[in-house]
């Protein structure tokens, strides 16, 4: 029996496999910002913890509106921010909530994942919610893909939403690939449900990819920690600590 569904992938990844190749995409890094910094990579996870040692030298890379939830310990705007680009114009109650509590904050580097448009109609959506950054850069989805197959070996060209890294991991694999020293995890935890920032209870996509990602770095032995006991208890990160390391 003709497996239609299986054919229609099989040309989906052959097609999307081809666009990748002929794109030969450069993998980003951020290293005159973070080579050689602990980064501390801050989720929205309903439960996040001030990381140990915590002072001016760490970088911080926030989620989207996940400054907002990293707001009792950090006093300043982030070094950088990474936002998809849904959060911009997205009509859904996730989007709408991001660009409600980032209204009239600022970051230092806004990475803005995978626009398609052109980069006036992205100045007009961010000015619409006054989010402030002092430079701005564009990250292609051929570019985070080129990333997570350099930080993970595993080239994912992203067929099904669910097979995607979430924000948070390319976050760290950002870090990494920037010669972070350390990239300290708080607030992403695959296994979690909601946002500390908003009450909508929202599940929580891309826990496999998330997992498998985590795992790998650990297989690698990359030096990458979470702040949050519980994350570690359950997904088996190391736990930050500033004097172990």
């Amino acid at each position: 029996m003709l497996d239609v569904d299986g054919l229609i992938r099989t040309r989906r990844y052959f097609t999307r496999w081809v666009r990748y190749r002929l794109a030969a995409p450069r993998v980003p890094n951020l290293e005159r910002l973070l080579l050689g910094k602990t980064v501390v990579v801050a989720g929205s996870a309903p439960f996040s913890t001030k990381p140990l040692g915590w002072d001016d030298s760490f970088r911080v890379l926030t989620i989207n509106a996940s400054q907002i939830a990293a707001q009792g310990w950090l006093p300043h705007p982030p070094d950088v921010t990474l936002m998809q680009f849904n959060q911009i114009e997205g009509l859904n109650p996730a989007a709408v909530e991001v660009r409600r509590v980032l209204q009239h904050q600022k970051t230092g580097l806004l990475c803005l994942l995978n626009w398609r448009h052109e980069r006036e109609r992205l100045l007009r959506g961010l000015e619409a919610f006054d989010y402030r950054y002092n430079e701005l850069t564009l990250i292609s989805r051929h570019e985070r893909i080129a990333l997570m197959h350099r930080m993970t070996g595993r080239l994912n060209l992203e067929l099904e939403g669910e097979a995607k890294w979430s924000n948070g991991v390319v976050g760290a694999a950002l870090a990494l690939a920037s010669g972070a020293a350390n990239v300290v995890l708080t607030g992403i935890d695959p296994l979690s449900k909601g946002h500390k920032y908003n009450s909508l209870n929202l599940s929580r996509m891309h826990q496999e990819t998330d997992l498998e990602a985590l795992q790998k770095f650990r297989d690698q032995r990359l030096p990458v920690f979470t702040a949050d006991p519980n994350v570690a208890q359950s997904v088996g990160l190391p736990l930050w600590d500033p004097r172990t390391t």
